[in-house]
């Protein structure tokens, strides 16, 4: 989870950056003719809206994160061999159809035809009219 967790960081600094560089300087006059001042006093306080909106659900993503790394570190050192394992004799994810879920619950994953022995879409002609 390091990466998400360097991810989130970014976000939020870019998103500091664009409340720090979209207001204006206070050196500045502001222009009240065009009604900017007040678009780029909307932006900022929009962003900064949502920044202490956004903080606690990143903190308890955080927290998410760091209680689901001892897990999810058991699940691939347990399960890590044997996934290596299955994906080694399927080699072609490609030569496989999606997924199919019966109704009874089981899992149906069916290896696709040959090319030489699918069937051509049936063209207009060969339809019977009833």
């Amino acid at each position: 989870m390091p990466a998400y967790d360097a991810s989130m960081k970014q976000i939020t600094v870019m998103l500091a950056l664009l409340c720090v560089f979209s207001t204006p300087s206070l050196a500045e006059e502001p222009e009240e003719d065009n009604g900017r001042p007040l678009i780029e006093e909307g932006l900022r306080l929009f962003m900064e809206g949502m920044m202490r909106e956004m903080q606690p659900a990143l903190e308890d993503l955080e927290g998410m994160a760091d209680e689901m790394r001892p897990a999810l570190r058991d699940f691939m050192r347990e399960m890590g061999p044997a996934l290596a394992r299955l994906l080694s004799d399927i080699e072609d994810l490609s030569a496989y159809e999606p997924p199919e879920i019966l109704p009874n619950g089981d899992i149906i994953i069916r290896r696709k035809p040959p090319e030489d022995e699918v069937e051509p879409a049936p063209q207009p002609e060969d339809e019977i009219e009833i």
